[in-house]
């Protein structure tokens, strides 16, 4: 916990439950009838409105993304190295926004909500949700909080994709688009992984085909596993090497299947964990949103025509250890921006991090992202000029 608050920080924040009474058609054909999303904000809204940027979540994130709930916290946001008074996104210049998305467990409608037909949790009976889902409830969010343009969208990984999504979708409601660590869509083998963790999820004896809150139980195991299969792939071999390499927990072989290895001991944490405060049914739905992501599908696998509705200004930014979505990834939308004629600055960072270096406060990475969000800022001050000339 924080003796004393940073200076850079945004401090103690409170979370907003937003209530949104109009029904939201799903991509899967179903509707929700009203919905909640939990935000955060953090610095000021200008007079005209022009500096608010959305911060889109990957697949366990949610709104806590800087700051502290209390003085009691063992750690900030989870994107507090980058959300701050002079960090990279300076809320001394933004009014930034930080939500949970549909489908989440952290307050938002989902999965653990109840469902007012049944006065039960909804469970599996929640629909499927897509991306294109999300962005449209983020474009209803938008309009409550006032802001008909953003500045910019940032997102990383299965956040990066909510940024692409609104690019074409609301092509005249976001200025700038940051892409960090992302894919234009999973390839197969992702998909695989993401399988392999439902699997882990669905055969788990206490998942009770989705149930187990109506049973008062949790899969933990199966939860577990997914999760350490997930993490598994967030990070390179060589990260993994230099943290643990094969160190034994203990001195010698105990030639059993109990713990060994110290990077079992980690894997085993991680998904222990996880386990005691993620929804089971969230991470299956989070996974199939990223699964489904493809905008190419529609323009005939024409990425570089899905993108063409962009107006926006693109940044995007890859890792060379990360794997699971590789900087080819990150290049494969470049290039469609490219030819769909965007503007677009990319970067690829030296970092042996893997996948989760773009949560890491990595030197050339913080440098660069606050460059261009420092132009983003200057942009900013000519669209208020502009809108209040």
């Amino acid at each position: 916990m924080p003796e004393v608050i940073p200076a850079n920080s945004v401090g103690l924040v409170t979370p907003q439950t937003l209530h949104f009474d109009e029904p939201l058609e799903l991509s899967c054909g179903r509707s929700l009838s009203d919905f909640d999303l939990v935000i955060e904000t953090y610095g000021t809204l200008n007079a005209d409105h022009s500096n608010a940027v959305l911060i889109c979540h990957a697949l366990s994130g949610h709104h806590h993304a800087a700051g502290y709930h209390s003085m009691d916290d063992c750690k900030p946001g989870w994107w507090d190295n980058c959300i701050g008074p002079g960090k990279p996104i300076d809320t001394d210049r933004f009014f930034v926004v930080s939500l949970n998305n549909l489908g989440g467990c952290h307050g938002s409608t989902g999965p653990v909500s109840i469902n007012p037909e049944t006065g039960k949790p909804y469970g599996p009976d929640f629909p499927i949700v897509t991306v294109e889902d999300w962005v449209q409830s983020q474009a209803r969010l938008s309009d409550r909080l006032g802001i008909e343009q953003w500045a910019a969208i940032v997102g990383g990984s299965l956040g990066g994709m909510q940024v692409l999504q609104w690019s074409v979708a609301y092509p005249e409601r976001l200025r700038h688009a940051v892409v960090i660590a992302s894919a234009p869509k999973l390839s197969a083998q992702n998909i695989a992984f993401n399988e392999v963790a439902r699997q882990a999820i669905m055969s788990d004896e206490q998942f009770r085909d989705g149930r187990y809150l109506e049973h008062e139980t949790i899969p933990r195991s199966g939860l577990g596993l997914a999760r350490m299969v997930g993490h598994i792939t967030y990070l390179s071999d060589d990260a993994m090497g230099a943290k643990f390499g094969r160190e034994l927990k203990n001195d010698v072989f105990s030639f059993d299947y109990d713990v060994q290895f110290q990077i079992e001991s980690y894997l085993r944490y991680q998904g222990e964990n996880f386990s005691g405060h993620f929804d089971a049914n969230t991470y299956l739905l989070m996974t199939r949103a990223l699964d489904y992501f493809d905008p190419a599908s529609q323009c005939n696998d024409n990425l570089a025509r899905a993108l063409s509705a962009a107006k926006a200004d693109f940044l995007l930014v890859s890792f060379t250890t990360d794997w699971r979505f590789s900087p080819e990834r990150s290049r494969e939308i470049v290039d469609a921006l490219l030819e769909a004629g965007k503007e677009v600055s990319y970067l690829e960072i030296d970092a042996p991090q893997g996948h989760d270096a773009f949560l890491m406060g990595i030197p050339r990475y913080m440098q660069a992202l606050s460059a261009y969000m420092y132009r983003v800022a200057v942009d900013c001050g000519r669209s208020g000029r502009h809108e209040q000339a």
